[in-house]
């Protein structure tokens, strides 16, 4: 059990930078404590001690505002980021490595028995608010983006987003976050849809993908035909990446 808490806290670190020491994180995460007490509640309902176990969720409730079922299926460093609002259906699986923020629901959407929850597969990150509802499974390594609504399955290693969600193409995506790298700043946590301010800066970053690409095509073809070309050192500040960050933010 004391291995198990380490290795959690210690996910903490891994996925959180306000972190500042293992005293802080035990204390002061109510992600860590609903964690705990959901072990104890889980044990329990596994034991058939059924009403004892919804008595230790109902009281993990109230402490930490994070609602988990004790029959969810939990997986190794689980980390439920500030965790308000959180709720976890009965027939809920969650594998290792997953991160929730906070709001976010994986709830059922029929009153019959059986599988009604979510599953989710290792290193699934959901944004804060997410709804997932119904008995869907999401791919190892996908992300679900804040607010998103999903009622169908999730391929690995894809990102859904939207009311109701849609699948990303990954390889634009890939693209856009590989150029903001290069020019300073990331966007992955800058949303999607229709919002004026998205759609321009993705439009921004697809225009500097595709000029750096025709430069490395001209350059590559004047050194074919044998003309020297000088690049010079000094660095190019026609763009401000700090000041996109601001509009962004």
């Amino acid at each position: 059990m004391l291995r198990r808490l380490r290795e959690d806290i210690y996910s903490v670190f891994d996925r959180d930078p306000a972190a500042r020491s293992f005293w802080e994180v035990l204390t002061c995460y109510p992600g860590i404590h609903a964690l705990l007490l959901h072990r104890l509640a889980h044990r329990l309902w596994r034991w058939r001690l059924f009403w004892l176990g919804r008595f230790v969720s109902a009281f993990s409730r109230w402490l930490t505002g994070i609602e988990i079922h004790p029959g969810a299926v939990i997986g190794r460093r689980f980390f439920i980021d500030h965790g308000m609002g959180v709720v976890i259906g009965e027939t809920a699986i969650v594998g290792d490595d997953v991160t929730l923020y906070h709001g976010v629901t994986l709830g059922g959407t029929s009153w019959l028995e059986g599988k009604r929850h979510p599953t989710l597969g290792d290193r699934v990150v959901v944004g804060a608010g997410a709804k997932l509802l119904g008995p869907l499974t999401v791919g190892a390594g996908a992300r679900i983006g804040s607010n998103a609504v999903i009622t169908r399955d999730v391929p690995e290693n894809a990102t859904a987003v939207g009311v109701p969600a849609r699948i990303l193409d990954d390889r634009p995506l890939a693209a856009r976050e590989a150029q903001a790298n290069r020019m300073g700043f990331s966007a992955y946590a800058v949303g999607n849809g229709n919002d004026p301010l998205t759609l321009a800066l993705h439009s921004l970053l697809d225009h500097a993908a595709r000029t750096d690409r025709r430069l490395s095509l001209l350059l590559e073809q004047l050194a074919a035909a044998g003309i020297p070309v000088t690049q010079s050192e000094t660095p190019d500040t026609s763009f401000d990446p700090e000041y996109l960050s601001k509009i962004v933010d």
